[in-house]
């Protein structure tokens, strides 16, 4: 691991604000890793797609579309539109165009490969987290009486803490994780081998929406009425959050008439 990158990161985290997800896991079928209620153990191992850094940060939409989490093209350094949309949102000087932009904003989650102990057997999982979790794991790298955990050879197991939401107060759980003291290998040679080959990856294992799916979901989250047919003008335009009379600086998205929200759509993408 390199633990200068982990130095890098944690300070520009530090300086950032807090943009934790939820904990919804509705993402693909894999092996993952999703703590319990109580204490757990955990080794994190050297991811096999960056030897020097295991975690992988991926940005995700939790509530454009209801029934999913959506995977922010910008994660395969592609154009996203809502993020474009927001971004424009922002250029204007209206207090509601800005609040629907902090609502559009992707939602940050961390990916790390782990092995979990007493279930061995069941190989390298992913465990997803958000930012709070995030800066406990480089914080520790950060640590020099600890330094590199994931060390095949003098690495350091992490014990994971859960409390319920009779403790949080919220419908979600939360983790807290703290080193253990004593250096022990990863596993056996023959277990480290498998374990380092044996492993998804985040970026290839969500789908890749394009473009225009996701000006679609964009559209659908923005004006469900269209959706459903509605062909009205009455209370639709009015019923858009940053809808403030038509001006062109707050790119209200006005009810049909010769054009519909499509053609606005791409006017605004164009």
């Amino acid at each position: 691991m390199n633990l200068d990158a982990i130095k890098q990161k944690l300070d520009t985290l530090q300086k950032s604000s807090n943009n934790n997800g939820s904990n919804k896991t509705d993402y693909p079928q894999l092996k993952k890793f999703k703590p319990s209620v109580g204490k757990q153990t955990v080794r994190v191992v050297p991811f096999k797609y960056n030897k020097d850094y295991p975690f992988t940060e991926m940005k995700f939409y939790y509530n454009i579309d209801k029934f999913r989490m959506l995977a922010s093209p910008l994660n395969w350094d592609e154009k996203d539109p809502i993020a474009e949309f927001a971004k424009q949102l922002r250029g204007t000087n209206d207090k509601e165009n800005w609040r629907l932009a902090k609502k559009l904003d992707p939602k940050m989650r961390i990916f790390v490969p782990v092995v979990v102990r007493g279930e061995e057997e069941q190989g390298v999982k992913l465990w997803q987290f958000g930012k709070n979790t995030y800066l406990e794991f480089l914080s520790l790298a950060d640590d020099d009486d600890i330094g590199d955990y994931t060390d095949i050879h003098q690495g350091r197991d992490i014990t994971v803490d859960t409390v319920g939401p009779d403790v949080t107060g919220t419908a979600y759980n939360k983790s807290s994780v703290r080193v253990k003291t004593k250096q022990t290998p990863l596993g056996e040679p023959d277990q480290i081998q498998k374990w380092l080959e044996d492993q998804a990856n985040p970026t290839e294992v969500f789908k890749r929406h394009s473009f225009e799916d996701m000006k679609s979901n964009l559209q659908t989250f923005l004006a469900p009425e269209e959706e459903a047919g509605s062909t009205t003008n009455e209370g639709s335009s009015s019923d858009l959050p940053f809808d403030k009379g038509g001006s062109q600086n707050n790119y209200a998205v006005k009810a049909p008439q010769k054009e519909s929200k499509v053609d606005k759509f791409d006017e605004l993408f164009s």
